[in-house]
């Protein structure tokens, strides 16, 4: 008869005790294949628990296949293979590394949190939450009341006629590159702006397409470059390239189309930035003068709203979106419900256009004073770079020093410096001794100790 102590259970309610006792019993052989338990009653009055309880463990055993019931006969000890013992000592695990504590970090941005527009947002959500129209399915391109909200936004804001079954929803700019990968497919040859942002070139690689570099010259992709690459698909930002702020004129705009049309390519505009343009109205998009179906449009609303909504957008023209419904209809929207609706609102209540206004007014003022601040205190020793749009601009050191041992000396003093040199597949010359100054988290009142203590990062402490 099985015996067990059910007063050892501690905590555990008695069925679940006493299944995992006979488990560890049939998997250490102690209730070997093929025996026979006893019967409910009999190991109930034996164990002194209510019948209850050992029908209750007997039907967890039997359904996890430690049991088998056999008609008018019982419960039978099933064959289990037995593991190996674990190791007496476990493995142990690498912590992921802890984010230092920067006294100064240029490498990224930290958007103002104080400007996310809070109160609307909470409104918005509550009002969505009230109506509990939550529960019924999300289209795989998004649902339609956001997609139609889109459509009206790029049609208002940046030229772009565009249907709303062209829009299709997705968690932020990286997961789409991977969709338009897989819709491409793997024979597929991407060039990519070198340099340019990394991870683009991350996802495309992890996908396993060939990645071809492009440098850029004067106006952007160099056409003779992008020609010699062999590429079928070119991703480019025209509108503020990332991240050395450049921008594709027209003349060049018109020839990367014609260089599509000629050769079946397609190019993927990636919009990053273009709407926090501090000088006249946006650039108009590549998308909207395309006119043969070459173009696919790639914006989101990390930037604008928030770093930790992952919410994209692309804009498909009709060849493609008609393979991407055959070929990739099956996958389910990545964005829930409740923040697309939320989303939809924002932006067809007029909030959205109020918050871009809100954010451009506030970040050309601190850009203006950082540039200010950054020239005279550089001025002879570094020369700035930028194109008057976009939370970064480029800043040239008059140094003979390497990176590295710029970058060594800076983390020394709690100082994070990004270089251009690192967002670039080829290395150049020109790349070197060049940071790309992330100003979005900048404090105004301290921008005089920020600037002496970049100094001393670059260039040393003065001599007293």
């Amino acid at each position: 008869m099985l015996t067990y102590d059910m007063e050892a259970r501690g905590g555990l309610p008695l069925y679940e005790y006493l299944c995992n006792r006979i488990r560890e019993d049939i998997l250490s052989g102690a209730l070997p294949a093929g025996e026979r338990l006893p019967s409910k009653r009999a190991l109930a009055e034996h164990l002194r628990v209510s019948v209850i309880t050992v029908e209750g463990a007997y039907q967890q055993l039997e359904a996890e296949g430690y049991l088998t019931a056999r008609p008018r006969r019982g419960f039978f000890a099933a064959q289990v293979d037995r593991l190996s013992p674990p190791s007496s000592v476990p493995p142990e695990l690498s912590s992921p590394p802890e984010t230092p504590a920067w006294r100064l970090d240029l490498a990224r941005n930290r958007m103002d949190g104080g400007l996310f527009p809070s109160a609307v947002w909470a409104r918005l959500t509550r009002q969505v939450l009230s109506e509990g129209n939550l529960l019924a399915p999300t289209p795989h391109q998004g649902l339609l009341p956001l997609r139609r909200a889109i459509a009206e936004n790029l049609r208002s804001f940046r030229g772009m006629a565009v249907s709303p079954d062209q829009i299709a929803v997705g968690a932020g700019a990286e997961y789409l590159y991977l969709l338009l990968a897989q819709l491409l497919g793997r024979e597929a040859v991407f060039a990519l702006e070198d340099p340019g942002y990394p991870k683009i070139r991350q996802v495309y690689h992890k996908w396993g397409a060939v990645c071809r570099p492009v440098p850029l010259d004067g106006q952007g992709v160099s056409l003779e470059a992008l020609r010699a690459s062999g590429a079928d698909v070119l991703h480019i930002s025209p509108a503020h390239h990332y991240p050395t702020g450049a921008i594709t004129p027209i003349a060049r705009r018109l020839a990367l189309l014609r260089w599509a049309e000629e050769t079946g390519g397609i190019i993927i505009e990636d919009d990053y930035d273009s709407e926090l343009r501090f000088a006249g109205r946006p650039i108009p998009t590549l998308q909207s003068i395309d006119r043969r179906g070459r173009v696919v449009y790639i914006n989101t609303f990390s930037q604008t709203i928030s770093p930790s909504m992952r919410v994209g957008f692309m804009v498909l023209p009709p060849a493609l979106l008609e393979r991407w419904r055959q070929e990739l209809g099956f996958y389910a929207c990545t964005v829930p419900a409740l923040e697309q609706q939320v989303l939809a609102r924002f932006l067809a209540g007029g909030w959205y256009e109020r918050h871009l206004s809100r954010l451009r007014k506030v970040y050309r003022t601190r850009r203006a004073a950082v540039l200010e601040t950054f020239s005279r205190a550089f001025a002879g020793r570094a020369s700035i770079m930028e194109q008057g749009a976009g939370l970064h601009f480029l800043l040239r050191l008059d140094t003979e020093e390497d990176d590295q041992t710029l970058r060594s000396r800076a983390e020394g003093l709690g100082v994070r410096l990004g270089f251009l040199s690192e967002y670039a597949a080829v290395q150049r010359p020109e790349y070197a001794h060049t940071l790309v100054v992330n100003y979005a988290g900048l404090d105004l009142g301290l921008l005089e100790e920020t600037a002496a203590l970049l100094t001393e990062a670059v260039w040393g402490p003065r001599p007293s």
